[in-house]
């Protein structure tokens, strides 16, 4: 059984989405105090995160940020402002995924159980991969590179592992989308090119460049 906690001040729409999950075997935790999420996230000790963006006192990208702080445990964010900014600024500060209101509960339950696969239960396949003189290491989702560690969100982690795994052949968009989300049914037009992106700005911050190539119309190859 996993556990979830979910950041949501609706609490109908909160208790609705706590019912489909748990449905689906997972225990659900409800935040109470929206002045306290990190405390109560350590008292919870999820190993997923359901945020809302619009919420009292501070929003969830200042939440995510906190709980990025401490963890790397997949966050989720749910809400109703799904244009192409929040969703970037999603990504950014370090979320896994994104699912826009009004929240279907297929969809909810097939993104969070697809998430939880791949984080917990594919664990044990991991190894370490070493490029143009770094190691990329799956099981904590960080790069060493001359003594820096580059710290990677999972999505991130499995994009590069992917890539790497595939070394001097190009993988299409819908090949990684597969291996993010299982199925790239339920997945944001643009949230791939921004977990590219982001893992593209990363390496490059550190010194690794020109690592990933885009191929127009093909999909990425890394060099």
């Amino acid at each position: 059984m996993y556990k979830i906690l979910l950041v949501e001040d609706d609490f109908t729409l909160a208790e609705a989405m706590r019912r489909q999950l748990c449905a689906y075997g997972n225990e659900v935790a409800l935040v109470k105090d929206f002045r306290a999420v990190t405390e109560e996230f350590a008292a919870a000790q999820p190993h997923l995160v359901l945020m809302d963006i619009l919420l009292p006192f501070k929003d969830g990208y200042f939440w995510c940020s906190e709980i990025r702080r401490i963890s790397s445990v997949p966050i989720v964010f749910i809400s109703s402002a799904s244009d192409n900014m929040n969703i970037v600024m999603a990504m950014n500060m370090g979320g896994d995924d994104f699912i826009p209101k009004p929240v279907d509960g297929m969809v909810l339950c097939a993104k969070v159980s697809a998430i939880l696969r791949r984080t917990y239960e594919l664990g044990g396949e991991k190894t370490e991969y070493t490029f143009h003189g770094a190691t990329l290491n799956p099981n904590d989702s960080t790069v060493n590179f001359q003594d820096k560690v580059i710290d990677l969100t999972r999505n991130e982690s499995r994009i590069l592992q992917t890539l790497l795994e595939n070394k001097g052949k190009i993988v299409s968009r819908d090949a990684l989308m597969t291996r993010l989300w299982q199925s790239d049914l339920y997945v944001e037009e643009n949230t791939l090119t921004v977990n590219i992106s982001r893992l593209r700005k990363k390496l490059e911050e550190n010194g690794l460049n020109n690592i990933i190539v885009t191929k127009p119309g093909s999909g990425y190859i890394l060099t």
